[in-house]
């Protein structure tokens, strides 16, 4: 056996000696390097070989062996002789513990040398294509595996033995033969923000080089650390789409498997941030560190349904599901809104004094004895079915909330509508936030005990968008979103800023009353500060402190925090950095229109600062509506300004100049993820649907109800063994009510941008871990991480204003163990 030895001198100069190689393997014609062809060979049979590698295979004298064997023989590649004097220097700089001595060969009978083999820590194959090993080789290739070794492969290694399955298990995939073969610049999403070979990484990397397309798209079978764009540059009739993987890992057959698709090209090898990725994929695979490489495979996750179904005629396990909040003591309340099972008479009429009559359940599950109990029911108006937005009602119990000392005083914050306060003449009704205690001991919530902290009166003539979602910052400020409460079927689902219909003088159409008006608590996020009399005051920093003098005095409430919402029923603040973080339904029109403005957006957004987010005047990356009023509300008016926005409509009691609207993060509709247009020289986009761009292809609409997620964050002190792993640390968890199209993904923001807007730089789907489904978690209400570090979600159930047999909670957990290798074997311990 011939070898290219590469070894250190002192002071860290380094001497290569030569010796030729000799290289046996056949050539593959080039049409069948694209991928395993339909007679592919199953995994080598282990008794084609007699060798024992010991294992793990190397030891604290770290060694790698590069591999270069070409099926084609001839002179070495440029990128062969570039990848290599790479690795040597890799192996001879960093930390004096992360060093390792590098040896490269084309002779593939190193693999059936069990003595010379088994002495190395990892294997890099920077092959051609073809067949370079024969089936010898290859099963002594996966007895070193299978001992515990570790494999890099990169680019073109996944070309190589295109009839093995267990080598293309190895690679993890093959290249498309339509592959594009220029090179080119791209971006690459390094959305692993943990693991060695990405952690220093941009999170957008900007690099030229070859970009394989896929035969079959690896994500889910395969950690992937990072994913190329293709929408910044020319990925071919073969293109993968938005989930185009460039580097994974996992751990394979025993051993550990890092596989790169870069490295097509001289010049990435003198790339510092492309060295910087293989030398942590080198230290992974040689037991140098720890990695997880298991976080992004579906396998590895266990969905699992807590509650069961409801009796008949009873709500015992669950009500028409709404909200849910985890306790610490990892006791899960959640709530139903107010539909009753089907059996359950619903009241329409409005003289009737039991119209909308409801019960908002409190459900509390306990982890410790899996049992569920009704903690308590109140009576609200939220039960009156469906039908059309001056019929229908989703009023009723809206949010949940616990205190930051719940441990010690059992509070329970509740929003709702109740009952008692509806006003049938008027068709008003009045909205709050109390507290009640719940029994820690018993699960019991004592209703008597209900301290009233904010009310304020909502129009319940139509329906809908009530809001409901509450959280905490870590300064013990409770948020509160609350909807417009306006129907959209009277502006053909664009702007709801109609300001005609009305019910006894109150307009139920015209969002500018609620939504876009300083005056108004409806349509917003408000931020107050609950006092332990029951009372609150007001924190400062909110969009209005409520004693402003413009225009008059009088015009501002200063409980809001956010305006221009339209339905925000989830809401998420993270308490690392008291973020917020929420997202809102939008209207109906399902297409863009020239006259009137952008299709109806559900939109999601990173909120750093009070701030106006545009509803009902702009959506999206401030795209504007048409204004519209008296006398003739179907005749357009001007487009607003956006950065200047104006409330004059008659039923506005509150500022005329409002604060600049601030652009979102994520909007969708049903053509697609962020459609964006051209714009005129008056900033005004040109809403031809022929002309849009879609700048998150990601996401798509249609049916499309925005459910905002939590940002996930990994307790490292924690021993729970469902926990999600720091993989996920810092990731925006966005869904979606539906689970076609709509989006179930976990998003990785700038925080340079995100406060004004910016887009997300990474996303990956959720849906195959979250499952979707009638069997599944199809219907997503609402999700929050337990303090088990387990993911618990709602599922609304099959039907509408009512619970049924799939509503129920769920709760997702991760059981691919923690990262690899295991401490015991790392090549030099406790690294």
């Amino acid at each position: 056996m011939h070898l290219r030895g590469l070894s250190a001198r002192s002071g860290g100069s380094a001497r290569r000696r030569v010796w030729t190689a000799t290289v046996t393997a056949g050539v593959v014609a080039a049409g069948l390097m694209s991928g395993p062809a339909a007679g592919a060979l199953p995994a080598p049979d282990s008794s084609a070989t007699t060798m024992s590698v010991k294992s793990p295979p190397g030891g604290g004298d770290v060694r790698v062996l590069v591999f270069y064997g070409s099926a084609a023989g001839g002179e070495e590649s440029p990128v062969v002789n570039a990848g290599i004097a790479a690795i040597e220097t890799i192996g001879l700089s960093g930390p004096a513990n992360q060093r390792f001595e590098t040896e490269a060969t084309d002779d593939a009978r190193v693999f059936t040398d069990e003595k010379a083999l088994g002495g190395y820590n990892a294997i890099v194959f920077l092959t051609g294509g073809g067949d370079v090993l024969d089936p010898e080789q290859e099963a002594g290739l996966e007895a070193y595996m299978e001992a515990g070794g570790g494999f890099v492969g990169i680019h073109d290694a996944a070309r190589a033995e295109p009839y093995s399955d267990w080598f293309t298990g190895l690679v993890g995939a093959r290249p498309a033969a339509a592959s594009p073969t220029t090179v080119q610049r791209a971006t690459v999403e390094v959305g692993d923000r943990q693991h060695p070979a990405t952690r220093d990484l941009p999170v957008q990397w900007k690099r030229p080089d070859q970009w394989f397309n896929w035969t079959k798209n690896p994500s889910g079978d395969v950690h992937t650390v990072a994913r190329v764009r293709e929408s910044t540059y020319q990925p071919g009739a073969s293109a993968n789409g938005w989930d185009h993987p460039v580097s994974w890992c996992r751990d394979y057959d025993g051993g550990r498997s890092f596989y790169t698709g870069m490295g097509g090209t001289v010049s990435s090898y003198d790339e510092t941030d492309f060295r910087t990725h293989l030398r942590g994929a080198l230290l992974w695979t040689s037991r140098l560190v720890q990695a997880d490489c298991k976080a992004t495979i579906n396998g590895n996750y266990k969905a699992e349904r807590l509650t069961q179904p409801n009796q008949a005629g009873q709500n015992d396990q669950i009500g028409e599901p709404h909200g849910l909040v985890t306790a610490p003591d990892g006791r899960v309340l959640y709530i139903g809104r107010g539909g009753a099972d089907s059996s359950q008479p619903v009241i329409t009429d409005w003289n009737n004094p039991d119209i909308g009559k409801g019960k908002g359940e409190i459900h509390v599950y306990d982890p410790k004895t899996k049992k569920v109990t009704l903690a308590g029911a109140l009576t609200v108006f939220g039960n009156k079915g469906g039908g059309d937005e001056l019929v229908k009602v989703e009023e009723g119990l809206l949010g949940i909330e616990l205190d930051p000392r719940f441990e010690e005083n059992g509070w329970v914050y509740l929003h709702y509508t109740p009952h008692s306060r509806l006003n049938r003449d008027t068709q008003m009704a009045e909205r709050r936030v109390s507290r009640f205690t719940l029994d820690l001991a018993t699960n019991k919530l004592d209703l008597n005990s209900e301290k009233v902290l904010l009310k304020w009166p909502v129009q319940v003539h139509s329906c809908c968008h009530a809001g409901g979602g509450m959280s905490w910052d870590s300064k013990g400020n409770l948020y509160i979103a609350t909807g417009d409460n306006n129907s959209s079927g009277f502006s053909g689902g664009y702007s709801g800023n109609n300001p005609q219909p009305n019910y006894k003088g109150v307009s139920f159409a015209d969002a500018r009353r609620t939504a876009g008006n300083t005056n108004n608590l409806n349509g917003k996020i408000l931020r107050i500060h609950p006092e332990a009399d029951g009372t609150y005051t007001l924190p400062e920093g909110n969009l209005f402190t409520g004693r402003e003098t413009a225009e008059g005095g009088g015009k501002t409430r200063g409980e809001i925090y956010v305006m221009g919402v339209r339905n925000p029923a989830r809401i998420f603040v993270d308490k690392k950095t008291d973020i917020l973080y929420a997202g809102w339904v939008g209207p109906d029109a399902g297409a863009p229109s020239t006259t009137w403005g952008p299709a109806k957006y559900d939109t999601f957004a990173v909120i750093t600062k009070a701030s106006n987010r545009g509803w009902p005047y702009c959506m999206g990356n401030k795209q504007p509506y048409r204004d519209r009023n008296l006398p003739n509300p179907d005749q357009p008016l001007g487009w607003y300004d956006c950065d200047h926005p104006k409330n004059e409509s008659p039923n506005n009691d509150g500022l005329v100049n409002l604060p600049p609207v601030t652009g979102n993060n994520i909007w969708y509709s049903p053509q697609g993820g962020a459609p964006d247009y051209p714009r005129d020289a008056n900033g005004i986009p040109s809403y031809k649907q022929e002309e849009a761009k879609y700048l998150l292809p990601w996401l798509k609409g249609g049916g499309q109800a925005a459910m905002n997620g939590p940002v996930y964050r990994y307790d490292t002190a924690g021993t729970s063994a469902a926990k999600w792993p720091a993989y996920w640390d810092g990731k925006w968890f966005v869904g979606d009510f539906y689970d076609a199209d709509q989006p179930r993904n976990a998003v990785i923001t700038d925080p340079k941008t995100h406060g004004d807007g910016g887009l997300p730089v990474h996303s990956e789907s959720l849906k195959k871990i979250v499952p979707i489904g009638n069997d599944g978690i199809k219907n997503l209400m609402d999700w929050k991480f337990g303090p088990d570090g387990a993911l618990y979600v709602l599922d609304y159930g099959r039907g509408f204003f009512t619970s049924d047999a799939k509503s129920a909670l769920w709760r997702v957990t991760y059981t691919g163990g923690g990262p690899t290798p295991a401490a015991g074997q790392l090549a030099r311990g406790g690294q």
